[in-house]
């Protein structure tokens, strides 16, 4: 009885520990939070084929511009609205940007008949990743995630869950 009164002690002071720690973090999603480190991180240069079968590389695709590049499936219950603002911010910012959604792990049929259902097929660039490497190589555990790149081609930000338009337009202004 003892030893599970001080067990129980334990686990409600590491869980004080806890949730104290995360209020006294910066939020991970903040532009500040990685634009603040000295040296940054630089874009994984991904060779991936697109919905034509075409081979596209990161570094060609993104050459002198400012890069969006979101993993995502169709699965993923937030990837939809995402999708369509990814679709807009495009349109928006036009060639100064370069939005790529990585689709992972999904047949092609599967990607394009959702993409082709939201009517963005042709908005914006889309990736096939079967290996899921993309997603990897960022270091992805939630869904979606997106890196925001600079024009030099390193990690501005690294957004960690779904983001909306207006967030999406704040961060590429903050960029530019």
């Amino acid at each position: 009885m003892k030893a599970s009164i001080t067990f129980l002690i334990i686990l409600i002071l590491v869980g004080g520990f806890i949730v104290i720690n995360k209020e006294q973090t910066p939020i991970e999603n903040e532009p500040t939070s990685v634009e603040t480190e000295s040296k940054k991180d630089r874009a994984p240069d991904f060779t991936l084929n697109d919905y034509d079968g075409n081979s596209q590389t990161f570094s060609e695709i993104s050459e002198g511009k400012i890069a969006v590049v979101n993993a995502w499936a169709v699965w993923c219950p937030f990837c939809k609205k995402e999708l369509e603002d990814f679709a807009q911010l495009q349109n928006n910012f036009g060639d100064e940007i370069v939005v790529i959604a990585i689709d992972r792990a999904e047949s092609l049929k599967k990607a394009k008949g959702f993409t082709d259902s939201i009517n963005v097929t042709d908005k914006m660039t889309f990736l096939l990743d079967p290996s899921d490497s993309f997603y990897r190589s960022i270091g992805g555990f939630s869904m979606p995630e997106t890196i925001f790149v600079n024009a030099k081609g390193e990690i501005v930000l690294h957004k960690r869950g779904p983001i909306d338009l207006a967030e999406m337009t704040e961060i590429i202004n903050s960029i530019k």
